[in-house]
């Protein structure tokens, strides 16, 4: 018997799901990624930093990207405000930060951002304990977040089946059976019976590889795995009836779909 899933609806103003994010670049993947989504689940369980993590770790996932959104760059310059020298990355023999040397009083920084963006993430487990994540998800302990703490979730964050808080079959099939969970914005310039939306899951014989398996999100023992995964495309309704339109036939070939015009 296959093992249910469970379903998140990952919207809000700002995203950012960091992924190759090093000191002054704060860059985001184009979807959520496993250590964004664990971090989230494991926030609404009410876990430590230094808490095991390795059952959500083991949860297989899915995402389908609803809405891609559009990228945000948010630039910054950092100063300290007396004036004096910024700190740098090194250390003196007491362990204390040395001054940057050339003496730097001023540093730039980027940081990237998805706004405007609606994904659905799949997870598969065992029944029990995704029961448990489902009640977490509607009672979170901790604040979520969306990759950082201050991209705030849009609710509602979980989308139950018809009867249910899980859903039946492979994380796959759920995939294609979750209903378009697009802004209605996006979904009124939509004129045909169903959308294909990009699409990635675990597979352990997939073709690509993302290093986003998080070990711990111990500060001391940080660090990440790889994972196989395979990418490709889902037909999902719109809910729109095609017979109800009396008007000319339009294509339903769109070239600026994902761009989410």
């Amino acid at each position: 018997m296959t093992d249910p899933c469970i379903v998140l609806r990952l919207a809000g103003p700002l995203q950012s799901w960091g992924i190759a994010s090093q000191f002054n670049q704060r860059r985001t993947a184009s979807a959520p990624t496993k250590s964004g989504i664990v971090g989230l689940l494991a926030a609404a369980l009410g876990r430590r930093r230094k808490d095991p993590i390795e059952d959500l770790v083991s949860l297989r996932m899915g995402v389908r990207s609803d809405q891609p959104g559009s990228l945000l760059r948010d630039y910054h310059t950092v100063s300290d405000r007396p004036g004096t020298p910024l700190l740098s990355a090194s250390l003196d023999t007491k362990g204390r930060q040395k001054r940057t040397s050339p003496k730097k009083y001023t540093q730039p920084t980027d940081r990237f951002y998805l706004q405007d963006a609606v994904f659905i993430a799949v997870l598969q487990g065992r029944t029990e304990f995704l029961g448990d994540l489902a009640r977490a998800v509607r009672h979170p302990v901790f604040p979520l977040a969306l990759g950082r703490r201050a991209c705030v979730p849009t609710p509602p964050i979980l989308v139950p089946a018809t009867d249910d808080d899980l859903w039946a079959g492979t994380f796959l099939s759920v995939l294609r059976n979750v209903p378009w969970q697009a802004s209605e914005h996006v979904r009124t310039k939509v004129t045909s019976v169903s959308v294909r939306l990009a699409a990635s899951w675990d597979d352990p014989d997939g073709d690509d590889s993302r290093a986003d398996l998080p070990a711990s999100f111990d500060p001391r023992r940080r660090g990440m795995a790889t994972r196989k995964v395979s990418s490709g495309w889902v037909d999902v309704p719109t809910g729109i009836d095609s017979t109800a339109s009396t008007g000319p036939r339009q294509s339903d070939h769109d070239p600026f779909q994902l761009l989410g015009w």
